[in-house]
C-alpha cells in the first residue's frame, strides 16, 4: 500500500517525460486504448517468478523489460529475496546508468530505465526475526541464507533503507485523517524547483539529485563544516564505499532541497544517516 503511494507524491511528469514514457509503452503494445499520452508515472509491480528477461528486456526482436516500462516512475518488487538472485543483479548496471543495453545478433539495442526502485522484504521467512514478541521460529542459518540472497553492490545502490515497524491497534484505529498526497507533492515539486534553479547553468541535463554523477555530487552536494566532519565520522564508523558516500550525500541534498537550503548542515546528513541503517541492523 505505501509503495502504491509514492506515484502519487512524485513530481508532476514533465511533456518531455511523458513523451519518453509514451513512446517506450507505446512499442511494448501497453499503451491504454484511445490513450495518445501517458501523464501518470508509472508502477510497475511484477512477480517474484519473472525472469532476467522480463526484467531486462529481449527476445529475437528485444522489447522493453519491465525496468524500462518503469522509466520516469517507480519498480517495486516486493519480497525482494524471493526474487531469483540472477534476476535482481541486473538491476545493477541500469541503476547506474538509466539505461540498458540487450546485445543480439541484429545488433545492440538500449532502452531507457530511469525508475526509482522500491524493495520490500521480511527479515525472515516467518517475518517476526527481531521482533519484540520473539514469535520467530527460524534457525539463525536459516535467516542468514534468507538475507544473503540480496547482494552487498545492490543493497549498497538502495539510497534509503529502512524498518518499518508493526502498527499497534490504536494507531490503526487512529480517526485523524493522514496528509494528503497532494500536500505532499506540493512541497516535492517546489523541493525539485529549488534544486533546478541551482542546476540551470549546467553543462549537462541534471533531472533531479537521483541522477548526480560523481563530479556533479562534488559540485553540487558542498557541506558546511559540521557537516563535513559528521561526514567524515560516518564514512570511517560505517565503512561506507565511494558509492555509498556519493548516495548518502545526495540523499542530504535532497533533505536540504526540502527546506530550501543551498548548503547541506549536519542535521541534513544526520537525516540522512538514519535513512540508512538497515544493512547496518541485518547484514
Amino acid at each position: 500500500m505505501l509503495a502504491k503511494r509514492i506515484p502519487t507524491i512524485l513530481p508532476t511528469m514533465t511533456f518531455n517525460e511523458a513523451m519518453e514514457t509514451t513512446k517506450i509503452h507505446s512499442i511494448s503494445g501497453i499503451l491504454p486504448p484511445g490513450s495518445s499520452l501517458v501523464t501518470s508515472r508509472p508502477f510497475r509491480s511484477p512477480h517474484h517468478t519473472m525472469s532476467s528477461a522480463s526484467l531486462a528486456g529481449g527476445g529475437s526482436i528485444p522489447m522493453p523489460g519491465e525496468i524500462s516500462l518503469a522509466h520516469n516512475g517507480v519498480l517495486f518488487l516486493d519480497e525482494l529475496p524471493e526474487f531469483n538472485k540472477q534476476v535482481t543483479e541486473t538491476l545493477r548496471q541500469p541503476l547506474e546508468d538509466g539505461q540498458i543495453t540487450i546485445t543480439r545478433a541484429l545488433g545492440k539495442f538500449t532502452f531507457q530505465s530511469e525508475f526509482m526502485l522500491v524493495c520490500a522484504m521480511n527479515p525472515c521467512r516467518c517475518g517476526y526475526y527481531g521482533h519484540p514478541s520473539g514469535k520467530c521460529t527460524c534457525k539463525s542459518e536459516d535467516i542468514k541464507k534468507y538475507l544473503s540472497k540480496i547482494s552487498g553492490p545492490l543493497l549498497d545502490r538502495i539510497d534509503i533503507q529502512i524498518e518499518v515497524p508493526s502498527l499497534t491497534y490504536e494507531e490503526i484505529s487512529d480517526p485523524t485523517p493522514a496528509e494528503s498526497s497532494e500536500k505532499i507533492r506540493e512541497r516535492v515539486n517546489a523541493a525539485r524547483e529549488f534544486a533546478q534553479r541551482r542546476y540551470k547553468d549546467s553543462d549537462h541535463i541534471i533531472k533531479s539529485n537521483g541522477s548526480l554523477t560523481a563530479a556533479d555530487v562534488r559540485t553540487y552536494c558542498t557541506a558546511d563544516e559540521e557537516g563535513r566532519a559528521l561526514m567524515k565520522s560516518a564514512f570511517s564508523s560505517l565503512g561506507l564505499s565511494a558509492r555509498g558516500h556519493d548516495r548518502l550525500l545526495r540523499v542530504a541534498r535532497t533533505i536540504a532541497d526540502l527546506e530550501e537550503s543551498e548548503t547541506i548542515k549536519a542535521q541534513h546528513i544526520a537525516e540522512a544517516i538514519q535513512l540508512r541503517s538497515l544493512d547496518r541492523k541485518y547484514w
